[in-house]
């Protein structure tokens, strides 16, 4: 079984938000997941917290990575901002 971590549409029309899951390769996009492991909204909560534009939970994301999990483009890029990547360097790395 081919796992990727990748983004499942959610939100209303013209108003998108995602969320960060580790799927099988062959689902549909937004089909049958394994675990939700954060979220990302493109569009921003507000101007007054630009920060909180995703939230990762950098363990489950490091845990999957281990088992061989293989992230999409644009996850990446969300991983790589959060850490996760750079934790899961450091635990591959350490053993």
């Amino acid at each position: 079984m081919a796992v990727k971590l990748r983004l499942v549409r959610m939100g209303k029309k013209k108003q998108p938000t995602y969320r960060v899951v580790a799927a099988e390769s062959r689902r549909a996009r937004s089909g049958a997941f394994l675990e939700i492991v954060g979220t990302y909204q493109p569009r921003g909560i507000s101007a007054a917290e630009p920060e909180t534009v995703f939230s990762i939970d950098n363990d489950k994301v490091v845990r999957w990575l281990s088992q061989g999990a293989q992230p999409t483009e644009r996850v990446a890029k969300l991983l790589k901002a959060s850490g996760a990547l750079d934790a899961f360097e450091a635990s591959k790395a350490a053993k």
